[in-house]
């Protein structure tokens, strides 16, 4: 099920992000491209996915994410959660960590992400993974497309025992084949801004929209969730990072869906 977030009030350089859910579904929606996916999934076809639609928040953010992820989960249904700035992680894991044992995040991100806190906030969007490995509630946590990794966080990453990849040691596809239940956080910086130029923290040298495809597909795992974060449509170009998102969703949707039909295919074998 896709499910916006619309929360960018962790953000530490430009807030914009908020603004992303709605930007992705025109995207999405649009009449110049079409519903199929690359690998043969048409996402036109009637009740083949949920919206969800964008939360709105009238008490505390962070309890909102968590409590409506969970409502997704009682549904037996799996979230895309289009964020949002990267914050918004921590809850949703709250929620899936709790209820999926043994899960595996894959993080694409220029960013670690890692930090204690941020300018005294501990729920920055740089501290999200932080918070989720405090809380144990992920098995491992994998990092793809790091380019700004500081002395600081690079002690956190030992100290967590995270498998940082950095840009410069790409491709990882064998990185990707990790067994059981995964967990997909893409932030749209993780790609090289000429891709991606609608994004808060510009970060050059990073991978482009095939790179990321090819890594995503790499994954084997059961991906339980996905969240798409740090799209900043107030700093975009001619619509651009909209439509990359927005394929970014249809692929991982296909992908999600197709995982799903062939898991059903196999449990029928099976019987």
């Amino acid at each position: 099920m896709l499910l916006g977030i619309p929360f960018d009030a962790n953000s530490s350089f430009l807030r914009g992000a908020a603004g992303a859910p709605a930007a992705i579904r025109s995207a999405f929606h649009s009449s110049a491209g079409n519903y199929w996916t690359e690998s043969g999934v048409d996402l036109g076809t009637k009740g083949i996915f949920l919206d969800g639609g964008d939360l709105q928040f009238s008490s505390e953010a962070f309890s909102s994410i968590e409590q409506s992820v969970n409502e997704v989960l009682d549904r037996g249904l799996r979230p895309i959660c289009l964020g949002g700035d990267h914050s918004i992680t921590f809850p949703i894991l709250q929620a899936v960590g709790k209820r999926v044992p043994g899960v595996t995040i894959i993080h694409f991100d220029a960013h670690p992400d890692l930090y204690d806190e941020l300018d005294g906030n501990r729920m920055s969007h740089a501290c999200p993974f932080a918070r989720i490995m405090e809380e144990g509630l992920v098995n491992k946590l994998i990092q793809v497309g790091i380019r700004t990794a500081t002395g600081p966080q690079r002690e956190q990453a030992k100290k967590f025992g995270v498998e940082m990849i950095e840009m410069w040691k790409l491709p990882a596809f064998a990185k990707m084949k990790v067994a059981g239940p995964m967990y997909i956080s893409f932030d749209m910086d993780v790609l090289d801004p000429a891709f991606a130029p609608g994004i808060s923290h510009r970060e050059p040298g990073g991978m482009s929209v095939r790179e990321a495809l090819a890594h995503l597909n790499a994954i084997e795992g059961d991906i339980v969730g996905v969240d798409l974060v740090e799209f900043n449509p107030a700093q975009d170009v001619s619509n651009i990072t909209a439509l990359v998102a927005a394929k970014l969703v249809k692929e991982l949707l296909g992908k999600m869906i197709a995982g799903s039909c062939n898991a059903e295919r196999q449990a029928r074998v099976g019987n």
